[in-house]
């Protein structure tokens, strides 16, 4: 898990179609997580841009979507 900040979004027009429905959000991670790089992440929790994330990944990151769904990072909250 990291802490990263929305800096944007995806749009794809043609995507896997286990990704339909779900939002992509591009993360800036807050530390040195992914050697600074940002970071594509299935959006779990409504973020938007400017707002500081929890991001999960791995296999957790696919932990309540359809077991099909190609995602290695998932924003799981929202830093108040």
């Amino acid at each position: 898990m990291f802490i990263g900040t929305v800096i944007g979004n995806v749009v794809s027009t043609r995507k896997e179609d286990n990704l339909m429905g779900y939002k992509l959000l591009i993360v800036k991670p807050s530390d040195d997580y992914n050697n600074g790089k940002n970071v594509v992440a299935i959006d779990r929790v409504g973020a938007g841009i400017n707002t500081e994330v929890i991001v999960t990944t791995g296999s957790s990151a696919r932990l309540g979507l359809n077991k099909e769904v190609p995602a290695d990072a998932a924003i799981v909250g929202i830093v108040d």
